[in-house]
């Protein structure tokens, strides 16, 4: 084996020479290099062929340190059996050791995991004694190891061992309730430092003030569950029956992380055990959770009253600062998700990225993520790989995340077998060399062990770990559910299990250290504080609403009213950093292709108006510093050096490094939304966005734009400016590079079709109400103005802008720079374009068709009745016209036209039949994967759109 090998000849050479000199034998080794000692103790010089084997020397009396004394005398002894025969000693000692590292590999598979003793494993022979050719009969004899140099209590100052004590104390250290992965990690410096940790000389033991502190938060654990269950019989709560060790586990984790330095946790979680962890963990008022429980009552504001939708108790989220163990502070938030599992995984490592660049952590030790996952999901979700791979990219890791899987076993009927390929439900970490701790869920002492070891690992070596909390779920996937239909030997087996809080204060009792007294003590001053907890939420009613931050203290919900600021730049300031972003450094060669592009950019200029103002900007998303159509080159490449130069990050002196972050991202939609969103939440100060590769391909985050960007105000108050460049138009690209599905996106929003809101243009409530702002800019003006409006107002709405891909480089697509200034004043978008305008127009102009007028809508949602109807009073005979470049079915056709019939109907200009339809018929695809098809489709709508004859409906 390699260690055996290296460095063998010099070795033998310096042992030779060192052992000609005479001399005792530890004198002699002494002098030589610590290679050639390792060396020479474990393969030993042959000296004579035909040496006696002497009698060896009883280890009882070898007492002094290796290489000293009467130890010196052994390893001559050792030297003289080897002498008479090699494989004596070289094999043994070998075999040795590769037992030990068979414990260090494969002992969890050993490990008792497994609450119920269900789970059927076979052991692998690797642990097998009779494969290292030893026997019952070797058990008591005296082995030495102290020359292994290996970490771990293999290199604590007991050079000799009996195979037995070995044995007993790899087990300990690697059977017993936590299994250890870690040696897929190829680091050998964290494979020693967990060994360190692991194999300690003896077995790790709580003194008794820490277990009196683990046995209060277990009970508080468990009488929580208790109580709900007591007092709300028939509720959905996801409760925490049979995980209840979580909750201490949790709690001694950041008493952990806070001592080394943490101050600040985001955390993320399904719906298994929430309530328990928003109570016992991060502190909501337990009056505010039984008020909830009873109907509850609305958030209030101060100033108004918005509720939104709302959600279910068991999806929503907090905040707060709570004291640790060790008597510092640390503030904790639990962001609120959807029952889409793991879907909040990117959202809560985006946030906790912010928070490292807005408290300046730039060694990313002050704020954590914690993610609580479930067993089913941890296997099953490609989001938590999606997750998992951003964790060590420059401009998006966090320093390590810690991953807690709460697993029940089962997810919700389906078995392990049935939900899983792999041995362990975290066996997809172990493609990014993490290290997991798999504990048994009734071990509360264990479970403590592998969370504060989490934090240490986290803390010292900035990366991701797992601990796998194997438990079970007492009840069914939720308390009315009946889970013996599909699990009977399961759950006959788990109505007759001790909960961990009963095993716990058996054990303690049986110690010694707690009395019954003890317990029953704590016991009713949980139960007091829960009784007077309910007794307070029948009157209780919330003292402000619940925002994300204090950052975004003045920001205005919905029902109160806010002014539009002025977008505009003043002429100055414009050419200032224009200046800035087109100056390169003296003997930086750009590409030639490069400069004209660059110097056309609109999105430049908002950006780096926005950065003097002192804003943060981050633009996210596969291939941007360029973009996908060679349309942006935010980072610019020397020709001959390959040097990068960012040109935005150089628009003020003395600009933070990461103040404008433009990254390419993985090629990962979900994830990366995910993460861009999570960092949008944290504070109103910043232009977030993320770009699609094409606009195609955004359904990939499908989920993040369902439950959490279109409804995340409505449902749990939150709100976010994230922008969403969607790359979208028709130019025979096919159907998998055409589309970015607007209509999904307007079918989503929450404006009325029916109902002409308040239109007064320097409040423009309309926008404040909606949901979101879909957009299609296709002037730079345009677009530049609606990027600086996401953060020239005191509220945040998302903004999804369908980017039309062929007007990056149209001749007609260009803006003065009169229209981006202060003096014209842009405080809402006017009317605005399709990318279709262009072709209409050109047709338009071919034909001489002077009776047609062209009305550019691009602030599709939320509807611009008032511009429209500016419009439709200029025009009081004309015929009305949709014209659209995608299928009838899709596109804004479905949106625009309810809207514009009210519009219409309120100037008595007629009805929904009065709107003629022109654009491609209803179709399965988006778009034709046929050039020639796509040609002819584009002309004949183009054609018909601006035809002299009148339009028959719909087509």
């Amino acid at each position: 084996m390699a260690w055996f090998r290296a460095g063998s000849c010099a070795a033998k050479l310096a042992i030779r020479r060192t052992l000609a000199q005479g001399g005792s034998y530890a004198a002699r080794t002494r002098a030589l290099p610590s290679q050639s000692r390792y060396f020479h103790a474990t393969v030993f010089r042959q000296k004579a062929q035909s040496a006696p084997v002497p009698r060896p020397v009883p280890l009882s009396r070898l007492t002094d340190s290796f290489l000293d004394g009467t130890s010196s005398v052994y390893l001559e002894e050792l030297q003289r059996a080897w002498e008479a025969d090699p494989n004596s000693t070289i094999q043994e000692s070998m075999r040795l050791l590769l037992l030990v590292r068979a414990y260090q590999v494969n002992g969890h598979m050993k490990a008792k995991l497994d609450p119920l003793g269900l789970e059927e494993r076979e052991i692998p022979d690797e642990l097998d004694l009779a494969l290292y050719g030893f026997t019952e009969a070797d058990l008591d004899r005296e082995f030495f190891i102290g020359v292994w140099r290996m970490a771990g209590f293999l290199s604590e100052n007991r050079p000799v061992q009996t195979l037995r004590s070995i044995l007993t104390r790899l087990e300990q250290a690697y059977c017993g309730s936590i299994g250890f992965e870690y040696m897929h990690i190829a680091d050998r410096e964290k494979c020693n430092w967990l060994r360190d940790k692991i194999e300690t000389p003896t077995p790790m033991q709580y003194n008794r003030q820490r277990r009196e502190v683990i046995l209060d938060r277990l009970i508080w654990s468990t009488q929580f569950e208790n109580f709900l269950a007591t007092k709300w019989t028939t509720a959905k709560r996801f409760g925490l029956e049979g995980g209840e060790t979580l909750i201490p586990g949790m709690k001694e984790m950041f008493d952990r992380a806070a001592y080394l330095g943490v101050e600040s946790i985001v955390i993320g979680m399904p719906h298994r055990g929430r309530l328990n962890v928003l109570g016992n963990v991060v502190r909501k008022p337990l009056r505010q959770i039984f008020s909830e429980f009873s109907g509850g009552t609305k958030p209030v504001d101060e100033v108004g009253l918005y509720t939104g939708t709302g959600d279910v108790k068991y999806h929503l989220g907090t905040s707060y600062d709570r004291p640790t163990r060790g008597g510092k502070r640390i503030h904790l938030s639990l962001v609120a998700n959807p029952s889409h599992l793991e879907a909040v995984d990117p959202v809560v490592v985006g946030k906790t990225r912010a928070k490292q660049y807005y408290s300046n952590d730039v060694d990313r030790t002050k704020n954590m993520a914690i993610l609580i996952h479930g067993d089913g999901s941890f296997a099953g979700q490609g989001v938590v790989y999606e997750t998992l791979h951003l964790s060590a990219l420059p401009n998006y890791t966090t320093g390590g995340t810690i991953h807690i899987v709460v697993n029940n076993q089962v997810a919700f009927t389906t078995d392990p077998r049935a939900g899983r390929s792999s041995q362990y439900c975290t066996d997809v970490a172990k493609a990014l060399n993490v290290p997991i701790f798999h504990v048994n869920g009734d071990d509360v002492e264990a479970v403590v062990h592998a969370c504060e070891l989490a934090a240490e690992w986290r803390q010292t070596f900035h990366s991701d770990v797992v601990v796998d909390l194997v438990c079970y779920r007492r009840y069914g996937h939720n308390e009315i559910d009946e889970p013996s239909f599909t699990q009977p030997k399961m759950y006959k087996i788990i109505r007759s299990h001790p909960s961990s809080l009963e095993i716990y204060q058996k054990k303690l009792l049986e110690s010694g250290q707690v009395t019954k007294d003890d317990i029953d003590k704590i016991q009713s001053k949980v139960n007091l504080i829960l009784n007077e907890e309910f007794v307070a939420s029948k009157d209780y009613v919330p003292k402000r609403r619940d925002w994300l931050s204090s950052h975004w203290f003045g920001f205005k919900s919905p029902e109160q009213l806010s002014r539009v600021r002025n977008t505009g730049v003043k002429p100055e300031i414009l050419k200032n950093v224009g200046k800035a972003i087109t100056t390169l450094p003296e003997n930086f060669k750009p590409h030639r292709g490069v400069k004209k592009v660059y110097e056309q950019l609109a999105e430049a200029l908002a950006f780096a108006t926005l950065l003097v103002e002192g804003n943060h900007v981050r633009l996210s998303g596969q291939d941007v510093e360029r973009g996908t159509f060679s349309h942006r080159h935010s980072v610019l490449h020397d020709q001959e050096t390959g040097e990068k130069y960012c040109p935005l990050d150089h628009v003020l002196s003395n600009q933070n490094d990461e103040m404008f972050t433009v990254s390419n991202s993985s090629l990962s939609e979900f994830g990366v939304l995910g993460f861009e969103l999570g960092y949008s939440m944290e504070n109103p100060n910043s232009l977030v966005i993320w770009e699609a590769q094409f606009g195609d391909f955004a359904n990939g985050a499908q989920v993040i734009f369902d439950q959490f960007l279109s409804s995340g105000e409505s449902k749990w108050l939150r709100q976010t400016g994230l922008a969403v460049l969607l790359p979208h138009g028709y130019d025979g690209q096919g159907p998998e590079h055409s589309s970015a599905r607007l209509e999904r996106f307007l079918q989503m929003s929450d404006d009325n079709p029916y109902v002409i809101p308040e239109m007064e243009p320097t409040l423009r409530k309309q926008i404040q109400e909606c949901n979101w702002q879909v957009v299609n800019a296709t002037t730079p003006a345009n677009y530049f103005h609606v990027l600086r409006r996401q953060i020239h107002r005191d509220f945040r709405k998302p903004l999804i802008v369908m980017a039309p891909k062929n007007l990056l480089r149209h001749k007609d697509c260009k803006s003065n720079l009169s229209e981006f200034d202060d003096v014209q004043g842009h405080p809402e978008l006017s009317v605005i374009a399709l990318q279709v305008y262009y072709e209409l127009d050109d047709e338009r102009k071919k034909v001489g068709a002077k009776d047609v007028a062209i009305c550019r809508v691009e602030q599709l949602c939320p509807f611009p009745y008032d511009l429209i109807q500016r419009e439709l009073k200029r025009y009081p005979n004309a015929e009305i016209v949709w014209c659209q470049e995608e299928p009838m079915n899709m596109g804004a056709y479905s949106y625009i036209a309810p809207r514009l019939s009210t519009a219409m109907r309120d100037l008595g200009r007629g009805t929904f039949e009065d709107i003629k339809y022109v654009g491609r018929a209803p179709s399965a695809a988006t778009a034709t994967g046929f050039y020639q098809v796509h040609v002819k489709e584009q002309t004949e709508l183009v054609q018909k759109a601006v035809q002299a004859n009148p339009i028959n409906f719909p087509f």
